[in-house]
């Protein structure tokens, strides 16, 4: 088959599709399956508002609703080889996480579908055919897929920490949100279109939603950034202290690579300048002297342990070394 008989192939296939969708509507057959398909037309228009309000609203009102969903979105990205489709699925897909509470069915449903291998995100093997340049739409669709698929998965990174208590079960709660939140941000970096996609009309809609998600999760991570480098210091083990400052130094490196991402952002001009957050950057100098500091503190902390025990274990003799710490 031909590249020039598999596009027209392609978009005759998505048209039919969305002509039936069109006349089951008119004949007051609008179900979950003939939104999914007029939602995600394989045109030039991006995703319509009414279609996310019209879903929630069935998932509020019909709770199987979630199940049909499910299964229709898998239907519709699975088959399609039209990026235009296959993004507009995802942007669909994206906006109804973001609108739906952490605990509700149409979630439940999602997880199901995903652990039955129904909806497959990451690995995602949608191939556009229907572009002149299949190779980066389809990497374009394939990161997006990815970041969704996280972002379906783990929703901690919306729910802030509690009063900080300094207890080891909140330090391991805020670590591992901040990992969460360092791996989203990753897959948001890892979405920058290259390319003729870099410029193109819809994919620029759908990277204002991918990066305006990216600011929510930025903001939280400064914050609870700043309450686990407050709290490195009173780890009770060196394993604890080191992930904490493993999560500490991939922020400096991160820092870097999104302050990138946002300039190029801001240059195709994707969101307002106002919306962006200030990106933090930490010195490497800091990042090292750190690093040392910490080395330096257990050392002498196993030094004072090592110390103890042969106290006890010489009887009624006892010796002291002047330790480091204590000169």
């Amino acid at each position: 088959m031909t590249k020039s008989f598999q596009q027209a192939f392609n978009a005759l296939k998505e048209h039919t599709c969305l002509s039936y969708a069109k006349i089951a509507t008119m004949g007051g057959l609008c179900n979950v399956d003939h939104i999914i398909v007029k939602a995600t037309a394989p045109n030039g228009s991006p995703l319509s508002d009414k279609y996310v309000h019209q879903l929630l609203r069935l998932f509020a009102i019909s709770p199987p609703c979630c199940r049909a969903f499910s299964l229709g979105f898998a239907r519709r990205l699975g088959k399609t080889r039209s990026w235009r489709v296959a993004l507009k699925c995802l942007l669909l897909l994206h906006r109804l996480l973001r609108s739906s509470p952490e605990d509700s069915l149409f979630r439940t449903e999602l997880l199901i579908n995903r652990s039955n291998g129904s909806i497959s995100l990451y690995p995602c093997n949608f191939r556009d055919v229907s572009s002149s340049d299949p190779e980066s739409f389809t990497a374009f669709i394939r990161s997006y897929a990815r970041l969704v698929d996280e972002i379906s998965n783990e929703d901690n990174h919306r729910r802030r920490p509690g009063p900080p208590n300094n207890s080891l079960e909140e330090i391991g709660r805020v670590l591992e949100v901040l990992e969460q939140i360092q791996s989203l941000i990753d897959r948001v970096i890892e979405c920058k279109p290259t390319g003729v996609t870099a410029r193109n009309f819809l994919i620029q809609t759908a990277m204002k939603h991918i990066t305006r998600d990216s600011f929510v999760c930025y903001t939280v991570f400064k914050n609870d950034i700043v309450f686990l480098l407050e709290n490195m210091f009173q780890m009770p083990t060196y394993r604890c202290c080191i992930s904490a400052f493993d999560v500490y130094r991939k922020a400096a490196l991160q820092a870097d690579r999104l302050y990138e991402f946002y300039q190029w952002c801001k240059l195709m001009g994707v969101c307002g300048c106002y919306e962006y957050p200030f990106v933090d950057r930490i010195p490497l100098l800091q990042i090292q002297a750190l690093e040392s500091f910490i080395n330096g503190m257990w050392e002498i902390k196993d030094d004072n342990v090592a110390m103890e025990v042969m106290k006890k274990t010489n009887g009624g003799f006892k010796f002291t070394i002047p330790l480091m710490g204590n000169m």
